[in-house]
């Protein structure tokens, strides 16, 4: 029950986020959906259908939308990164990255979810509030996270390019300009922590190199001996601790 309402969350989350990056009407309708065929439409019927084309349009974004407005993008980009690091391109499998991903994500993003079931799913089921209210409701923690994880440089960049005067408020910022900004911030800070990880595992390459070619072991591939030293090293300094917490204190 508990992951069903979590999905619905979610959802509403990512539908609204949806038609405030598409700029579209905020009177889509989400439940009790019924499709009829009526070759005598009036314009009050052809307006609904393009309101259901566009729900669907911006269901069919879902997964994008979640993957690029969370804080996955982040987390995958590391785990990936320290994979290579580590000189194991297939171990972990990427079913496992993918799923640890979505695990944290869903962890790191719950404040942002329960707060959304708050104010805007909770409300609207109970008739409190309209569609359009629980939309903008919805939107605004995930505007907020995005808002904190994104650099002002980046934010002026897609602002200049999107032809607009520098906003006064944040709430002036559409969508559309933020969550491209807030991607390549994520990036950025991505990279950096994979270079951080990179270090130490470099270390040990360029240190088993040396002693190779002291030996005159040039045949030797390096990494057939460097690697036992990298797994041990990562499980000495219980590694997947570090990685979690790092990766979840790094968007508090």
């Amino acid at each position: 029950m508990k992951s069903k309402r979590l999905l619905l969350i979610v959802g509403v989350a990512v539908m609204a986020l949806g038609l405030s990056a598409c700029s579209g009407s905020p009177e889509l309708s989400a439940p009790g959906v019924t499709l009829t065929v009526d070759p005598a439409g009036g314009p009050q019927q052809v307006s609904s259908g393009v309101q259901l084309l566009l729900l669907l349009t911006v269901l069919s974004l879902a997964p994008s939308i979640l993957i690029l407005a969370t804080s996955f993008t982040r987390i995958i980009i590391v785990l990936s990164l320290l994979r290579n690091a580590i000189g194991t391109p297939q171990i972990p499998p990427n079913q496992i990255i993918i799923g640890l991903s979505m695990l944290l994500t869903f962890f790191i993003m719950s404040p942002v979810y329960n707060q959304v079931n708050q104010d805007a799913l909770q409300p609207y089921l109970n008739n409190e509030i309209d569609q359009a209210t629980a939309l903008d409701r919805a939107a605004e923690p995930i505007r907020e996270f995005m808002f904190r994880q994104t650099r002002e440089k980046d934010l002026l960049l897609f602002i200049e390019l999107n032809g607009q005067e520098r906003p006064q408020t944040l709430d002036e910022i559409p969508t559309v300009v933020l969550m491209p900004a807030f991607v390549i911030s994520e990036l950025r800070t991505a990279f950096i922590m994979g270079f951080a990880i990179y270090v130490p595992f470099l270390v040990i390459d360029l240190v088993i190199s040396s002693i190779l070619l002291s030996m005159g072991m040039m045949m030797l591939p390096p990494s057939l001996i460097s690697l036992p030293f990298k797994i041990l090293l990562f499980v000495m300094v219980d590694g997947w601790y570090l990685i979690a917490n790092s990766l979840a204190k790094s968007f508090f």
